[in-house]
């Protein structure tokens, strides 16, 4: 009988600090640290964290893969819990500090820590020193992840290796990632998809990646050529920066997209200039990976990973729950063990789902209910419209919601609201609304909620 998806993970994580001679010698990133370095150095930030005490907590302000890794490896070896943040700036991290007083730090930017939390740098140690009887419980957490939020304060959800690493081996699993590839990515490791496919799933897969992060469109183009490399990992903001005539990547072997929906006319234009359908994943920080699609499918809705559960549940019927391994605990589960997403969905034949919006999209206006993912949808439709991004704003108690908008277009904000005046109903029609250039997104290509909701309420009625 095959072994099961878990068994073959727990093989793997029982081994994974006893790297073989002929691993230790492979690249891990292309040109700079090999895997036995990157062994070296978990072993080294052990010793100099065993030095210090016990129960240290170190929070991982680093856009480097490699540390990354062997921080990684060093918290599995029991040497610390790890802190990822969701930003490393002064303001995040000295909220994080506050969340979960973490007293050590690897930083690119150590100048924006908190004071008194003390920087190392890492050296490298013995692997013999990593020991396999010191590694951790695969199903205890020793890993949290932080997420901004439209309130204003990160969550923070915890991840098991069982979570998070049975989840790199997995996407190695299914998407036949191998030795033989080598990844280019333009999200950083330190967000939960960034870690995954850019760090976790080549670890797994024995790959190379190459060090840097590309985010412009030539500089991606021209490192996947230089390099043959064969998995891109981007999220949609650069597909659609990659509508370019030179586009063309012809060692490419898969190409995938998170952090939000990926545009179609993005995924159709990539598709025509390279003949790759972008693997789209969905999934969320605390759920971990979902489902995938492609254009190439010809559909737009979601095949579950089949080590996932599925079901669709709710007061109304509509809300997608899962069961996984990779569901964070703080995730509340029913009796069977599913865990409710933000989000609604209609079943699909062939076992797949279509993804309906978020159920936390409905606000209420003069006590009509208004979907704001509909609203923004009619906005995107409207001529020279390039983005928009509908939000509620935080109101005091009992004051009905007040809906914003930020659009960028080049119409003036008379015409704007005349356009949505005529499509919308009086009540749905966003009361404040925000012309500019573009919307800027976050290093992993999502919009950043919070930065436009604090744009409004900085400016009073």
């Amino acid at each position: 009988m095959a072994a099961t998806h878990r068994e073959k993970f727990d093989n793997f994580y029982k081994n994974i600090l006893n790297p073989s001679a002929d691993l230790c010698r492979r690249d891990f990133t292309l040109s700079g640290y090999s895997y036995g370095e990157v062994f070296e150095l978990a072993a080294g930030i052990k010793k100099m964290l065993a030095s210090r005490g016990r129960d240290k907590t170190l929070c991982l302000c680093t856009e480097k893969k490699s540390v990354t890794a062997a921080c990684i490896l060093a918290s599995l070896s029991g040497a610390c819990q790890l802190i990822l943040p969701y930003s490393f700036s002064a303001h995040a991290l000295m909220e994080m500090h506050e969340a979960t007083g973490f007293d050590v730090a690897i930083a690119d930017h150590p100048e924006e820590l908190p004071s008194g939390v003390e920087v190392i740098t890492p050296l490298s140690g013995k692997i013999s020193d990593l020991k396999q009887d010191e590694l951790r419980d695969p199903d205890k957490p020793f890993l949290r992840l932080f997420t901004g939020g439209s309130t204003g304060k990160p969550r923070v959800w915890t991840k098991s290796p069982r979570n998070l690493l049975a989840e790199g081996f997995y996407l190695k699993e299914k998407f036949q990632l191998t030795q033989d590839d080598l990844f280019v990515a333009t999200v950083p490791p330190y967000h939960i998809y960034g870690l995954l496919f850019s760090v976790l799933a080549p670890f797994a897969a024995r790959a190379q990646i190459l060090p840097d992060i590309y985010t412009f469109p030539q500089e991606i183009i021209s490192a996947i050529n230089k390099h043959k490399a064969t998995v891109l990992i981007s999220v949609p903001a650069h597909y659609r920066a990659l509508q370019v005539d030179n586009l063309s990547v012809a060692s490419l072997r898969i190409a995938f997209s998170s952090s939000g929906a990926l545009g179609r006319a993005d995924a159709a234009n990539f598709y025509k200039k390279t003949g790759l359908g972008i693997t789209e994943i969905y999934g969320s920080t605390e759920t971990g990976g979902i489902a995938a699609r492609s254009i190439s499918e010809h559909t737009e809705s979601w095949k579950p990973f089949d080590v996932v559960t599925w079901k669709i549940n709710g007061l109304n019927g509509k809300r997608l729950c899962i069961k996984s391994d990779f569901a964070s605990e703080e995730m509340s589960r029913d009796a069977e063990g599913f865990c409710m997403t933000g989000d609604e969905a209609a079943p699909d034949k062939d076992n797949r789902f279509m993804l309906l919006g978020r159920a936390d999209g409905i606000v209420k206006v003069a006590g009509k209910r208004v979907d704001l993912i509909e609203v923004q949808n009619k906005i995107k439709t409207l001529p020279t419209v390039q983005e928009a991004v509908v939000i509620s704003l935080p109101t005091e108690k009992g004051r009905e919601s007040v809906i914003a908008a930020l659009v960028a277009c080049d119409l003036t904000e008379t015409h704007l609201k005349k356009l949505m005046m005529e499509m919308l109903e009086p009540y749905a029609v966003p009361r404040r609304v925000k012309i500019v250039p573009h919307i800027a997104t976050t290093p992993t290509g999502k919009i950043d909620r919070q930065k436009i909701e604090q744009m409004f309420l900085a400016d009073k009625d």
